[in-house]
């Protein structure tokens, strides 16, 4: 954990949670597998948890992070740069299997029982790390909507991500539909890669998290473009935990090019039609080998919207243990964020996100544009 701060603003910057979805090395929570099901029993089957007030969770069930960083940490937090890879390979089929490898590398689930906080509305995560800038923001709060815009000066690279995770209840599980669009844009190459993320599932019986559902990649210039499906065991069995499997095909043709097979939390294999021969594309231990933790670089420049700095003595409270202080500077966090929505209400004001631009339909297809061309050096940095 990283703590700095001046008499304006404070930050509380804890290590990064694992791939595997082990919590953060600087804070163990212990076993809250009971509780955390008893938050649930006056839930029905199929509600909607995304606007279901009555399930707040209290601090013992949070890691020491917001929502919004875990999202980020997905961008900038990796072992083995996948993205230069992307950017490098030699051929556009080459590239192509690279950006698939990197969207993998960008599926991480939390440790069963314990959650991040839930971003307040128009909290902001700005994190660089090396030549990759990245900037988070969270544009909506009823539903849950949070916007990410990266750029790498170096690579000449660019995604932006628009997150909107919709949860609902099953009984002995909650499954949470991630909406929203994901590109990938190497810009020397003038190629765009469309991709979309599975559901997050929660089983409570036996207690485990995984992700499943079916994942499109797609790149219009060169034709290319892989369908992937995430799949989890049953309750009698874990062999199919963590496993994906799919295909790279030409879409104008819809020949199959490749077979994807392997695990999403281990290895992951691409077999050739052709030739039967098999390659490891991904590989999560290279990928999350010795994560660092985020440094303050320039406190004066962190913004008080930063994640970091708006849940800083909820997270110090939490690492501590304090559950007492924890609980009261979070409901004074939870407290202020409707004060300031009742008083817009009052003024007949509307909420405008300060870096991007947004749009949705009625069927939620939210889109988040950045206001920016080019995301700016972050204060707080990840050391190489």
């Amino acid at each position: 954990m990283v703590s700095e701060g001046n008499d304006d603003i404070k930050i509380v910057l804890s290590k990064p949670s694992s791939f595997d979805g082990d919590a953060d090395a600087d804070y163990k929570a212990p076993n809250f597998a009971r509780r955390f099901l008893s938050l649930f029993r006056n839930v029905r089957p199929g509600s909607d948890l995304a606007n279901f007030q009555a399930i707040q969770l209290p601090p013992q069930f949070n890691i020491p992070k917001s929502q919004l960083q875990f999202v980020g940490e997905s961008a900038y937090l990796f072992g083995k740069d996948l993205l230069y890879q992307c950017n490098n390979a030699g051929s556009p089929l080459e590239r192509f299997i690279s950006v698939v490898a990197w969207s993998i590398s960008t599926t991480r689930a939390p440790a069963f029982g314990v959650a991040p906080y839930n971003p307040v509305l128009g909290e902001t995560h700005h994190v660089s790390r090396g030549s990759l800038n990245v900037l988070l923001e969270q544009v909506s709060y009823h539903p849950p909507v949070a916007a990410l815009h990266a750029t790498d000066d170096k690579e000449n690279i660019e995604f932006i991500w628009c997150q909107h995770p919709v949860p609902k209840f099953h009984g002995t599980r909650v499954e949470a539909e991630v909406l929203g669009k994901r590109q990938l844009k190497l810009l020397n190459h003038g190629e765009t890669y469309m991709m979309n993320s599975p559901k997050l599932i929660v089983k409570f019986l036996p207690p485990r998290i995984d992700w499943i559902g079916d994942v499109n990649i797609c790149c219009q210039e060169t034709g290319l473009e892989a369908e992937l499906c995430y799949i989890t065991s049953s309750i009698f069995g874990s062999r199919g935990l963590h496993s994906v499997k799919g295909k790279i095909y030409q879409s104008s043709s819809m020949k199959t090019l490749y077979e994807v097979e392997g695990h999403w939390n281990s290895t992951v294999k691409l077999k050739d039609i052709n030739n039967g021969k098999e390659t490891i594309i991904y590989d999560a231990k290279e990928v999350f080998s010795e994560l660092k933790t985020p440094v303050v670089e320039n406190l004066q420049r962190v913004w008080p919207t930063e994640s970091a700095a708006v849940w800083s003595e909820v997270s110090n409270s939490i690492l501590s243990k304090n559950w007492s202080k924890a609980r009261d500077e979070k409901s004074s966090v939870e407290d202020n964020q409707r004060k300031l929505a009742k008083e817009r209400n009052s003024k007949g004001e509307t909420w405008v996100p300060k870096l991007f631009t947004v749009s949705y339909s009625k069927e939620d297809d939210w889109e988040c544009s950045p206001i920016q061309e080019r995301v700016p050096p972050a204060p707080i940095v990840v050391p190489i």
